[in-house]
């Protein structure tokens, strides 16, 4: 069982399709499985069981599509669907991100609950075993709101990438139990800019000046920001040996997935996190990513044209 489809019903997990709980089927595949657990959330415009948007017939399936540019299998990516014994369990929520970003944003923290509940069934039957996560845009809203609600050590590692959510939220979620245990890769890019700066414009700031995680997580000590369109941040992985391809794009919201290299790279952070401990690799990193609209508003040197695809699942 490489994968399991779960929906978030509101604040509740379901087998994907169905009424049923999980609870019994995740205890049973934590139980009998071995290697890592591995969560994968999906951000905005995605619902279960859409006739085009489900995420399970798209970036969470095992197959590949050829008729959508950004339908990227993340289970392939991350190592599943190969039946070597160490290949662990995936798990992919899905959960309504349709509607407004408004809309959207609200039922990302119910989906954070229902998340929470299916990682608590996998820890308490299987402690010993490594739950990761990895989650795009509004994604990174769901897994925050799921670990502020954990025990101490639930979630080993995540990375979030192109996170809409708030630092301070983000801070709140990660001063918990399961946050201050957890280490936490934030993914970002300037290709993001336009992306955040709308987010904080239209769903508003919890207190004021504050910024999304495009602009850094502060210096936790279990915390990376990592900007995947920074020449010398792509010096020091291409040096580790992941060679992840410079941007082709000034503005992209799903750069942090679909650029060459970059499934290599996650699937070492979270299959092999003892490769890549985050305070060797912030200690060669740039300390703060560079200022917003540095992307944007840099000479032109042959990149693509602007990629601007305000109703495209993300």
């Amino acid at each position: 069982m490489p994968l399991l489809r779960l929906d978030a019903l509101g604040e509740t997990p379901h087998l994907h399709g169905s009424a049923d709980a999980p609870g019994p089927l995740l205890a049973e595949a934590a139980r009998t499985g071995s290697g890592p657990i591995i969560v994968m959330v999906h951000g905005y415009k995605f619902r279960p069981g859409h006739p085009a948007r489900c995420p399970h017939g798209h970036i969470l399936s095992l197959e590949e599509r050829g008729d959508c540019w950004k339908a990227l299998s993340w289970p392939r990516g991350l190592g599943f669907g190969a039946g070597g014994p160490e290949e662990g369990l995936g798990i992919a929520l899905g959960w309504n991100a349709r509607g407004t970003i408004w809309q959207a944003y609200d039922r990302a923290a119910g989906a954070g609950a229902a998340l929470a509940q299916a990682i608590e069934v996998l820890h308490a039957t299987a402690p010993h075993r490594p739950i990761h996560a990895l989650a795009h845009s509004l994604g990174a809203r769901v897994v925050l709101q799921a670990l502020a609600r954990l025990p101490e050590r639930a979630v080993t590692r995540a990375i979030l990438l192109a996170g809409a959510e708030f630092a301070s939220r983000a801070e709140a979620a990660l001063a918990t139990p399961a946050g201050r245990a957890a280490e936490i890769v934030n993914v970002t890019s300037r290709e993001n800019d336009l992306f955040d700066f709308l987010l904080e414009r239209l769903i508003g700031p919890p207190r004021r000046g504050d910024l999304t995680l495009g602009h850094g997580l502060g210096d936790r000590p279990g915390a990376l920001t990592l900007q995947l369109d920074d020449p010398a941040t792509l010096a020091v992985l291409r040096a580790r040996g992941f060679p992840v391809a410079a941007p082709a794009r000034r503005v992209c919201h799903w750069s942090a997935y679909l650029r060459p290299g970059v499934f290599d790279l996650y699937r070492a952070l979270l299959r092999r996190p003892e490769t890549l401990p985050l305070a060797a690799l912030r200690a060669q990193l740039p300390q703060r990513p560079q200022p917003r609209w540095s992307r944007l508003l840099a000479p032109a040197h042959g990149d693509a044209a602007l990629s601007l695809l305000p109703n495209t699942s993300s």
